[in-house]
């Protein structure tokens, strides 16, 4: 056994367990199964010989295990194919955890009680796993991710940005200047470029860019926003000197695209399901904490997690 391959059986917790009943020995529902001892694998003669990825005793190791224990070690095992590396490193891995797990059976260890309570647990982890995994594919769709989006952009107001360029001076006689030489035709770029005192915007003719009222000033914001489009302001004074502005250009600002909130949008879903799962199953399957002194604290629910579409998944639960 390679360095290697005595690391991934200790990160997937299988040499621990004496190869136990794990995920990515159990085989796929319809590949019929033999015993070996109390452990049960991919019978020799019932499997596709095209699908075996390598015979071990009487039993076999399927490609569909290789790949979904890639995946369950690094998350990207369904591309793999049988002359990649990570194949060939996952199915020696999956050989030596096979030979370990024979013998601990034909050992009897599978047998003893502190063993079979370490099967049972894992066994219950697994159960439970794929279970969330079901629950989340069905929760998280093409179908629902648009329901949360589309809910979301309702209740979401659209904010209004103006483009704006100004003149910055020290004094209201400069302001009044300065307003007198556009009132005659003056360049506003050119006469920023001359006389401002801004020495952020001076250079490209005054622009500020695109801007929001919560992103100015209160007494800059007022008067920006009462400006029409293509006017140009009276000389105005705040904190920072006196200010002839320009509007160019009115927009609404538009929400975030599908594309980009689909990553959120899909972990509330995830999330929001697992909780709803395992509040159905509190009433369910009635919970006592006998020993609640010594319980630690209790965690978030999973939906609290992703509060800022919370009133978008309110809004489709009410339909």
């Amino acid at each position: 056994m390679t360095v290697n391959q005595t690391r991934w059986l200790l990160r997937s917790g299988m040499l621990s367990l004496s190869m136990v009943v794990v995920a990515c020995s159990v085989p796929e529902p319809e590949t019929p199964l033999s015993d070996s001892g109390g452990l049960r694998f991919a019978s020799v003669e019932d499997v596709n010989p095209a699908n075996i990825a390598a015979r071990v005793g009487e039993t076999v190791i399927t490609v569909e295990d290789v790949r979904r224990a890639a995946a369950d070690f690094s998350g990207n095992g369904a591309d793999i194919e049988p002359g990649d590396d990570v194949f060939r490193d996952t199915l020696s891995a999956l050989i030596d955890q096979r030979l370990l797990g024979l013998e601990a059976s034909a050992r009897g260890i599978d047998e003893e009680p502190a063993t079979r309570q370490r099967l049972a647990a894992a066994q219950e982890r697994i159960l439970g796993a794929v279970l969330a995994e079901r629950v989340m594919s069905r929760a998280v769709t093409e179908e629902t991710v648009s329901a949360v989006y589309d809910a979301q952009s309702r209740l979401l107001p659209l904010t209004e940005e103006i483009r704006a360029r100004h003149i910055l001076v020290s004094t209201r006689e400069e302001a009044d200047e300065v307003a007198r030489l556009l009132a005659e035709g003056e360049d506003f770029g050119a006469l920023a470029r001359s006389v401002s005192s801004d020495i952020s915007t001076r250079f490209n003719g005054g622009d500020l860019g695109y801007l929001t009222r919560s992103g100015m000033v209160p007494g800059f914001a007022q008067i920006a926003f009462d400006i029409p489009e293509q006017r140009i302001s009276a000389p105005f004074e705040t904190e920072y000197g006196w200010h002839v502005l320009e509007v160019v250009d009115r927009r609404w600002q538009s929400h975030e695209s599908l594309e980009d909130m689909r990553p959120n949008i899909v972990r509330f879903l995830t999330l929001k399901s697992i909780d709803d799962l395992l509040k159905a199953l509190r009433a369910r399957y009635p919970v006592t904490r006998v020993m609640e002194e010594h319980s630690p604290p209790s965690l978030p629910t999973a939906s609290s997690a992703f509060e800022n579409v919370q009133p978008a998944a309110e809004e489709l639960g009410d339909r």
